[in-house]
């Protein structure tokens, strides 16, 4: 067998030609200056989305007289629990002790934005991670039910991962040692519950997931169509049973390689990337998809990625000093312990995703650092909207006008093409839809909505795209709900839409009902902007 000196001459002899990188490896073994450099840039990216798109609805949602306003809900939990200090450990949020005002919550989210371009323009430091980290905790915590979709728990756990990817002392990635391979596992860990969660829900919670049938209703019934998935539903049936196939073989198979060698680890990597790239494409599922595509990066080294990187691009963005170094003894520390920590939390996450009973999008502990994922567990077969609409006539008079209010991205009038948006959020947009699913009585929002297009509320009606009543605002307005469906190859328009009856009755201002169900819900006299 060859002795240290044979090994040293080896390497010693493969610095001086083209595998000089290689004679590093096989001496320190793989590096992630280059993946982490990706993940924070990809992951600023989804910050900014988040933090800007939520600045610009915050207000008439979370504000003081928004739809839900988070002042009142912090006063329901900190009643419940005795203090303040005991309503933290429940829910921790820093608006315990700031007043979610609109000017704070816009300001906090403007903030947040701003972090969040410092972190996509290179900065590589854990202060920073820790800041956006906890900042966008403190929005989740208090927005309740616009704030309840799966993606923003697996941003929050992403995030805290990434604050243990930089050193404590650094800005620039220039000269940085890489991050420990520690937290690169562990942002694998990520993506294996995050694809398996996926697969799983769905095999168990809709037969068209096994008879591969999904796909034939899913374009078309999905939140937000895309401008693709009007094109995509127009293929033919064998396509999308295709489509379901490759579905399961990235989120049943290739998670089983992400630990596994180095060329299946890759390849496992390259699937998670192509599928969320198609996701991207086929549907406005907000940032989702560009937020899975951050662990799903975890899976390539440097040597993998130096292929896109070449010397002088890797000089630039600053990596290139970082190659022959290694993270320091308390950088090291502090990801063993978080893989300690994330270790024990994995534990009911584990246990869910073998269980009969698999829920979805759920976290186990109030800081959401390791949770449940999943994702379209059923499919709809039919697509149902409920369109606002309103009348300046008298709501009983067969001849009033009924004109409809337009979102910004959900079908509406059926000769609008379908948006491309991904990956920004339209929050109500996403919740008509919900709604559409579900009855009004369990949808106190969507009244608490009508209640204020009655008024002539200028906040909710920075949520729109169209206001019929842009001077007065109606005498009433009803919700109507409707079957929709994409047109076909040679049709005029995007969708056809048949009336199926009264999802909401027509309501005035002043209406007993109205006001009764306000004041239960503690809207009732509040100013009127």
């Amino acid at each position: 067998m060859a002795g240290p000196s044979d090994t040293e001459e080896l390497l010693l002899g493969l610095r001086g030609g083209r595998l000089r990188g290689l004679a590093e490896r096989l001496r320190t073994g793989a590096t992630y200056a280059l993946t982490r450099f990706l993940i924070l840039r990809l992951l600023g990216l989804v910050y900014f989305v988040a933090f800007a798109s939520a600045a610009t609805q915050v207000g008439p949602l979370l504000g003081p007289d928004g739809l839900l306003p988070a002042v009142g809900f912090l006063d329901r939990v900190v009643a419940a629990t005795g203090s303040r200090g005991e309503a933290f450990t429940l829910l921790p949020t820093l608006f315990l002790w700031i007043t979610p005002t609109d000017a704070a919550l816009r300001g906090w989210c403007w903030v947040g934005a701003l972090l969040s371009l410092v972190a996509l323009g290179g900065a590589t430091n854990a202060i920073l991670q820790l800041a956006l980290w906890g900042m966008y905790l403190s929005l989740v915590k208090v927005g309740q039910l616009f704030y309840g979709y799966g993606w923003e728990i697996q941003l929050l756990e992403t995030g805290f991962l990434a604050i243990f990817l930089c050193p404590v002392r650094s800005i620039s990635p220039r000269g940085v040692a890489p991050p420990p391979a520690v937290v690169i596992w562990l942002f694998r860990w990520l993506i294996v519950r995050i694809m398996l969660g996926a697969g799983l829900i769905k095999l168990r919670g809709d037969p068209c997931w096994r008879d591969l049938t999904c796909l034939v209703y899913h374009y078309e019934t999905q939140p937000v169509p895309s401008p693709l998935s009007w094109l995509l539903h127009q293929a033919p049936r064998g396509v999308h049973q295709v489509g379901v196939l490759f579905n399961h073989l990235v989120e049943l198979v290739a998670p089983f390689f992400a630990f596994g060698p180095r060329r299946a680890r890759l390849v496992a990597g390259g699937l998670f990337v192509v599928f969320q790239g198609t996701l991207i494409l086929s549907g406005n599922l907000s940032f989702l998809n560009w937020l899975t595509l951050v662990p799903a990066l975890a899976c390539f080294d440097d040597a993998a990625l130096a292929r896109l990187f070449p010397e002088r691009l890797r000089g630039l963005v600053g990596v290139l000093d970082a190659e022959g170094r290694a993270p320091s003894r308390h950088h090291r520390f502090a990801a063993v312990a978080l893989a300690v920590v994330v270790a024990g939390l994995s534990v009911e996450p584990v246990a869910n995703l073998v269980s009969t009973r698999q829920v979805m999008n759920t976290s186990f502990n109030a800081l959401s650092l390791v949770n449940t994922y999943g994702a379209f567990g059923s499919v709809g077969k039919e697509r149902f909207e409920v369109v606002l609409e309103g009348t300046a006539g008298a709501p009983d008079d067969p001849e009033a006008r009924w004109l409809p209010y337009e979102l910004p991205c959900k079908p509406g009038d059926v000769a609008r093409r379908p948006c491309l948006i991904t990956p920004w959020h339209y929050r109500v947009d996403w919740q008509i839809w919900f709604a559409a699913q579900s009855v009004v009585d369990r949808q106190p929002w969507l009244v608490h909505l009508v209640a204020k297009l009655l008024e002539g509320d200028r906040g909710v009606k920075r949520l729109l795209a169209h206001d019929p009543f842009p001077d007065t605002p109606p005498r009433a307005i009803r919700v109507a709900l409707y079957r929709y469906e994409f047109t076909r190859w040679g049709e005029p328009g995007f969708w056809r839409r048949t009336y199926l009856g009264e999802y909401l009755r027509p309501l005035r201002r002043g209406d007993p009902d109205l006001t009764r169900f306000l004041e239960a819900h503690g809207w009732a006299d509040r100013p009127r902007r």
